[in-house]
């Protein structure tokens, strides 16, 4: 197949601006559009594409990102509860990962039981459909489409510039991917501030950072007693009940979950420069999870015991040779911890300390008396909601 010069050199622009600008890009629907235009600048009259890239996320298996010609791009998440097995191996993808190869159809010539999406195809006016597979060194998936509404469709020289530039097009597929996936799965693991120093270097023994805040405490009462005689994917599925109950009211309004212990939630609502809204919004994302516990139908019953403290937490690397756990450390975290316990001696689902009362007062008027904190040399006054 000879390709004109001048067709030769426009295509090959894709393959400067994947493996340049596009690999640092942050906005993936910025580079399908910029890729689009470059495609069809070089006179290949692509209408459709889309790039789905399998996902390590816990909500969703992948990403899905489309461009149409006239509308531009657009993305969602292909969420796991909504993903079909059956659905995928209907798909083109499903085919071009196993044989390794380009599936080029004609939605007009093509029977609508082949493939699920060709019915759709056709109905849109898409002449000829290419799906081309990826394979990336982490061992995940994805792939790339193109497609025509062009009256005959690709021509075979369009194909074969597509096949030309194609590597450099996944190449930059998977770097974006990559970086994503990076991103994502330290986040999951980590929370949100530890993933950010992490991947930005913070990776070394003792390094120590410190941020004031409104610190959150959630702690399932005797957890060790409900799950005593349960199978181990039956407490799984309790404590995941307890974490929803828990933990997206923490970050709806502007907490960070920074460690799942077992039973326990440690988050924080850091301070900046207004303390009182910082204890406000911890007050009232433990108050809607107290509510969505005491609304809870599953069986079987449990109970949350909140403690909420304003102080400092420190955020440290810790461990030994090459293993290293990035963790939160303190004094008012252990503070935050104990008042949490004392729930359960006192029969209240949320107690909090003078130095977190003083920025509430009107919500939590009740002195619960001091104590005496296991780790804590001085007693410690806390405080309760009023009784309802």
């Amino acid at each position: 197949m000879t390709i004109s010069r001048e067709r030769l050199g426009k295509a090959l622009a894709v393959s400067s601006y994947m493996l340049g600008e596009a690999r640092l890009a942050t906005d993936a629907d910025v580079v399908i559009g910029r890729l689009a235009d470059i495609l069809r600048d070089a006179g290949i009259p692509v209408d459709r594409m889309a790039s789905i890239v399998q996902l390590l996320n816990a909500e969703a298996m992948a990403s899905a990102r489309f461009w149409e010609y006239g509308k531009g791009a657009r993305h969602a998440a292909i969420a796991i509860s909504s993903a079909s097995d059956n659905e995928y191996e209907r798909s083109p993808a499903a085919e071009a990962h196993i044989t390794g190869e380009c599936v080029i159809f004609r939605p007009a010539d093509t029977p609508d039981e082949r493939f699920g999406i060709v019915p759709d195809l056709r109905a849109d006016g898409f002449t000829l459909y290419i799906c081309a597979p990826l394979m990336m060194a982490t061992g995940m998936r994805a792939t790339f489409s193109f497609a025509t509404k062009a009256s005959d469709g690709f021509s075979d020289e369009d194909i074969a510039l597509l096949r030309l530039v194609y590597p450099a097009i996944s190449a930059c597929q998977e770097i974006l991917a990559t970086n994503r996936v990076l991103h994502e799965v330290t986040r999951m693991y980590v929370g949100d501030e530890p993933h950010r120093r992490i991947l930005a270097g913070d990776v070394h023994r003792g390094e120590v950072m410190r941020l004031r805040s409104a610190i959150v405490f959630a702690d399932m009462r005797d957890f060790t007693g409900l799950t005593a005689d349960m199978s181990a994917e039956q407490a799984t599925r309790l404590l995941n009940d307890y974490y929803d109950c828990v933990v997206p009211h923490i970050e709806a309004r502007g907490g960070e979950v920074l460690k799942l212990i077992a039973d326990g939630v440690l988050a924080i609502f850091r301070v900046e420069e207004d303390e009182p809204l910082a204890c406000a919004n911890a007050y009232a994302a433990a108050l809607a999870g107290l509510k969505a516990v005491s609304e809870r139908s599953a069986l079987p019953v449990f109970a949350v015991g909140y403690g909420l403290h304003l102080g400092e937490v420190a955020y440290g690397n810790v461990g030994s040779g090459m293993r290293l756990d990035y963790t939160v450390i303190g004094r008012d975290v252990n503070f935050a911890s104990r008042i949490a316990t004392l729930c359960g001696d006192l029969a209240e689902p949320l107690l909090v300390s003078q130095a977190f009362q003083q920025y509430v007062p009107e919500a939590l008027p009740r002195s619960r008396g001091k104590h005496q904190l296991k780790g804590i040399s001085e007693a410690a006054e806390v405080f309760a909601p009023p009784l309802s």
